[in-house]
């Protein structure tokens, strides 16, 4: 006989642990098991480990609802928000119920009897556990492989490229001539980190540039009133305030994208040196919020650019030497390591396949239910965050919402919830975001649909009140 356990949740990270602890504190009675594919907890806080990790979102809206982020740190590095999100698992008792070593293969629902069979890999074997409800937070990344192109003659190039996703622990970059290809999150955290600690120079060789927006590293507000008010008081107010201040910069942008343009160049050139080309190297042909910000503490990249330990190169790769880079202008980086930081695959569900009654799902053929159901699928759940503002401003609100679905369940004898689509309601892709690892897979994503609950708004302060306000009876949800 398989085990049995009344919610399965898939993935032991931010995501994981959160809605772990939400059964913890809000369904006591329920017996849940999390599976994690890794042998240890964290997720992308464990997974990555190159130099100067950090949060690309202020921890005051990154850390849970229900647990403060304690001091002013609003930027944390990737060793703190580990030990944030393990102290909530042993806090909340969730430690405890983590399997580790278990890569969900598949899940197949069963009407008959109202249960997921979830088979997992465990050292080379096969394992099952059945469960009455199943919940995916293994985030929307690829854990096995980040994404790498290739590049015309890299296989001659005589020194390391490596890829920011499996940094190998042996690399020192002391006095090495590094070129850090990209100029998203990762590039812009690691060209400061690696100048920092050492290296000779860094470059960091961008196609197209980036809004990188330079933020305190310290919330003077939460320092303050935590000495008037107390840690959770503080957390609180600074929470709202972030939320909020988010929430100003991500309309005005996509309203007056020009005035923001012009903010952001205006701090870029304040932090330059006198005729640095921001231009070239700070000016994206997007707008604003196209794509995701940049956000860098304290202007630590500017800094690095200003004293010389790090340089900007914005120009397309024509070929891979034996001692560097070839760029299409002619110029030559030389280089000792090369990063790919070329940015991340995405994968649903951990790559899990899920099947109904023998059906397999697509999910691209399925729509997405407040976006954390499928249309079609019964007793599951899944936790995506917004891609304009904290992971964990979302994630927060899918455990809340899941909760009150199980409560629901358990008050009224229901075996099963399934989302009803709507063939009224038109159709479109679930995440507007023009970024690269988005748009290389979002024709395999779920879609969202043009009207509620199927429309997808990326806006907490519209999902904090629709979510925790929607009725469970709406006439989508269907109920057995």
């Amino acid at each position: 006989m398989s085990e049995h356990v009344d919610v399965l949740i898939i993935g032991a990270g931010l995501s994981g642990i959160g809605a772990a602890a939400h059964l913890a504190k809000d369904l006591p009675a329920t017996s849940y098991a999390v599976l994690e594919r890794r042998e240890a907890s964290g997720g992308t806080w464990d997974l990555f480990r190159y130099p100067g990790v950090r949060s690309d979102s202020d921890m005051h809206t990154l850390g849970y609802r229900f647990r403060p982020w304690r001091g002013d740190v609003a930027l944390a590095d990737g060793a703190a928000i580990l030990d944030y999100v393990r102290d909530t698992a042993r806090e909340f008792g969730v430690d405890g119920h983590v399997r580790y070593g278990h890569r969900v293969t598949r899940a197949a629902w069963d009407s008959a009897t109202a249960r997921w069979t979830v088979t997992a890999e465990v050292d080379g074997e096969t394992t099952t556990i059945t469960a009455g409800f199943l919940w995916a937070c293994s985030g929307y990344y690829d854990y096995d492989q980040g994404y790498a192109p290739r590049f015309e003659g890299q296989e001659r190039f005589g020194g390391r490229i490596v890829h920011p996703q499996h940094w190998p622990g042996d690399l020192d970059a002391t006095g090495q001539r590094v070129v850090v290809i990209g100029s998203g999150a990762t590039a812009v955290t690691l060209v400061p980190a690696l100048a920092k600690a050492g290296a000779g120079h860094v470059t960091m060789l961008q196609r197209s540039p980036t809004y990188v927006l330079s933020v305190p590293a310290k919330d003077d507000v939460k320092r303050r009133l935590t000495r008037i008010a107390g840690e959770r008081a503080s957390y609180a107010v600074t929470r709202w305030k972030n939320i909020v201040l988010q929430s100003a910069l991500y309309k005005i942008s996509r309203r007056r994208p020009d005035l923001v343009r012009r903010v952001v160049r205006k701090g870029n050139v304040a932090q330059l040196p006198p005729g640095y080309a921001v231009d070239t190297h700070f000016r994206p042909a997007y707008d604003p919020w196209d794509q995701r910000m940049c956000l860098v503490p304290d202007g630590d990249l500017f800094r690095a650019i200003s004293d010389g330990s790090a340089t900007i190169v914005t120009d397309r790769i024509a070929s891979f030497t034996e001692s560097g880079i070839e760029l299409a202008s002619g110029e030559v980086l030389e280089a000792d390591v090369v990063v790919t930081a070329t940015g991340l695959n995405l994968q649903v569900f951990g790559g899990a396949e899920l099947s109904v009654d023998g059906a397999v799902v697509k999910p691209h053929e399925t729509m997405a239910y407040r976006a954390m159901m499928l249309s079609g699928v019964p007793n599951f759940a899944f936790t995506i965050g917004y891609t304009n503002a904290s992971w964990t401003l979302k994630a927060d609100l899918v455990s809340e919402y899941v909760v009150r679905l199980l409560k629901r369940m358990r008050a009224t004898g229901s075996r099963s919830v399934v989302p009803v689509r709507d063939p009224a309601v038109a159709e479109v892709p679930l995440m507007d975001f023009d970024a690269g690892y988005v748009q290389r897979v979002v024709h395999t994503l779920p879609r969202q649909g043009t009207a509620a609950p199927w429309a997808l708004k990326q806006s907490y302060l519209h999902d904090a009140v629709a979510i925790r306000t929607a009725r469970l009876d709406d006439g989508v949800l269907r109920w057995a």
